[in-house]
């Protein structure tokens, strides 16, 4: 074995465990290295230095350590109010005429008590003195704006700019009657006699020499200070960031079903140059820039009576609710790339989506009685089909519109407007124009900006009459395509060239949501208050696909479909 070195043999051999127990036993009877455990031996008390040390339960502390002092005014210091909680049920409100809840029946006391839930009242947890805890903070951002309302603006001499003209003039009044200061150098004794010329005195201090006693002065400075003075001074300064590491408890709001700002989309009628099938039309909102859809889909049906007979052989009876013409929209951030979608749909039937959709692009409405007998094979073959596949649904044409633009362009008039938006093949861009019978031809083409406020409150109804459409191609409209073609609607490129259109004449009807709407179903078909009379043809609540930051669940119960392939 080699030995040890020179400086190796000075170096100490003691573990750091033997200096911590030496020095235990130097320092022996601190609180924090004892504690009774019946562990070990019995007579020994000590906590192994190797051992972690649990912290105190502090409620088991208080429970078998009670405080013990004098009765006193600040005995409630050290004691927890016994009437700090305060439980308060509030009724929770309903808007529909019926709840929208299962029947209880043989369920589960589980399942029971989960659909309970969403009906019992609001047990509201209140906290009488938590303005007295350190996590409370009362100066939030609303409070502090709404005491600074009524105070009164500080204006220094700093702040104080003087006229150009004013002081010019005290200038040139100086310079005339002191013509030898500009000869004079700057800094000498003879600028500054005068400076003290020309200057102006003091305003003297009135009863600066008169004796007071100090009881007086302090009395009078005390006056003076609560003269104008806000009773909430301190509250006065700007709130403490958010982000900091403290805890906050804060009240939470009673949860409610989320709106966003709502609109309402009549469907007025819906012609093609010919009538031989019926096709079925939906709505829904498209984001652009997100790349997703916003709102569940709208359908509707536009169909003549003698056209809608195609179909009963599958429609014994409809529900009132297939009746809806009118939709009311959600959105709950507005914005300039928000796009209404409306597809068209028509009965399935055999060949090409081309060929079935060639007749709508070819024959027109002043050529009924030259084509009288091919648009009665159209629709005998359509009859067959309907009584054939009338369950069955395929892609027909579709279009969009940018709702910002008829916001905006509807908002700059002074009374209710009707535009009329087509396809205008030449350069393959949206157009906006009056119609003639208000305004002449006066073109509405509007450029926004991302600038604009999105506001669907403010603007006015308008009428719209779309009288084109895009022909659907292939079997499916991918999302993708969906996005570049809504894109391209707002910076017109080749792409909708390439699109043939189907002449067709849509008219909606767009303007701000009522607040408390008639004839109105929500989308679980439940009637919302009021609703007067079950017959009327209603209105349906289109539901939205909120975001995160906004998105409350478990507040109303909603059934889902599971569907399976």
């Amino acid at each position: 074995m080699a030995e040890r070195r020179a400086f190796a043999q000075k170096i100490s051999r003691t573990v750091a465990a033997e200096v911590r127990k030496q020095i235990a036993g130097q320092y022996g009877g601190s609180p924090q290295l004892f504690k009774n455990l019946n562990v070990g031996t019995a007579t020994s008390n000590t906590v192994p230095l190797t051992e972690s040390v649990e912290p105190v339960d502090f409620e088991e502390y208080l429970i078998t350590h009670p405080p013990i002092v004098e009765s006193g005014p600040l005995r409630d210091l050290i004691e927890f109010p016994q009437d700090d909680i305060e439980v308060i049920y509030s009724p929770r409100e309903c808007r529909t005429v019926a709840q929208g809840v299962p029947e209880e029946g043989d369920t589960d006391a589980h399942v029971r008590d989960c659909v309970r839930s969403y009906t019992e009242d609001w047990a509201l947890v209140n906290r009488r003195y938590h303005k007295l805890g350190t996590g409370f903070n009362p100066n939030t951002l609303d409070k502090q704006k709404e005491r600074q309302k009524g105070l009164p603006k500080q204006v220094f001499e700093a702040d104080e700019m003087p006229e150009t003209s004013t002081y010019q003039d005290d200038q040139d009044d100086l310079k005339r009657r002191s013509m030898s200061i500009d000869d004079t150098p700057r800094g000498s004794w003879a600028c500054s006699i005068f400076d003290l010329k020309n200057s102006l005195p003091d305003v003297l201090l009135p009863h600066l020499l008169d004796r007071a006693p100090n009881e007086e002065i302090d009395r009078h400075n005390e006056d003076q200070r609560k003269c104008h003075r806000n009773r909430e001074l301190f509250a006065l300064y700007p709130a403490l960031d958010e982000e900091e590491p403290i805890e906050r408890h804060c009240v939470p709001e009673v949860p409610k079903e989320h709106f966003g700002q709502r609109l309402l989309v009549k469907c007025l009628s819906l012609k093609f140059e010919i009538e031989i099938e019926p096709i079925f039309a939906s709505l829904a909102l498209y984001d652009v820039k997100e790349k997703k859809k916003i709102s569940e889909n709208f359908f509707f049906d536009l169909n003549s009576e003698q056209t809608k007979a195609m179909l009963r052989p599958h429609v014994q009876t409809a529900a009132i609710s297939t009746l809806a013409r009118s939709a009311i929209f959600s959105i709950t951030y507005p914005s300039q790339d928000v796009f209404l979608v409306i597809k068209l749909e028509k009965v399935l039937q055999q060949g090409d989506i081309g060929e079935c959709a060639e007749p709508y692009m070819v024959m027109k409405e002043s050529d009924a009685t030259k084509n009288k007998e091919k648009l009665e094979k159209l629709r005998s073959q359509s009859e067959q089909f309907c009584q054939r596949l009338g369950r069955y649904r395929m892609p027909f044409a579709w279009t969009a519109i940018h709702l910002m633009n008829i916001v905006n362009s509807a908002g700059s008039l002074e009374r209710d407007t009707e535009l009329e938006m087509s396809l205008s093949e030449r350069k393959g861009s949206w157009s906006e124009r009056r119609n003639s019978s208000i305004m002449g031809r006066r073109s509405l083409e509007r450029t926004t900006s991302g600038d604009e406020s999105c506001s669907l409150t403010g603007f006015r109804p308008a009428t719209l009459t779309i009288t084109n459409f895009f022909k659907q191609e292939g079997d499916r409209l991918s999302d993708e395509d969906l996005y570049k073609f809504l894109a391209d609607m707002r910076r017109p490129s080749s792409v909708l060239r390439r699109l043939r259109p189907i002449t067709a004449q849509l008219k909606l009807d767009i303007s701000p949501a009522p607040e408390n709407p008639h004839y109105c179903l929500t989308p679980d078909l439940l009637q919302v208050k009021p609703y007067p009379d079950s017959r009327v043809r209603p209105t349906r609540e289109i539901l939205e696909f909120p975001a995160r930051d906004v998105y409350v669940p478990n507040t109303t119960y909603r059934e889902s479909e599971v569907l399976y392939t």
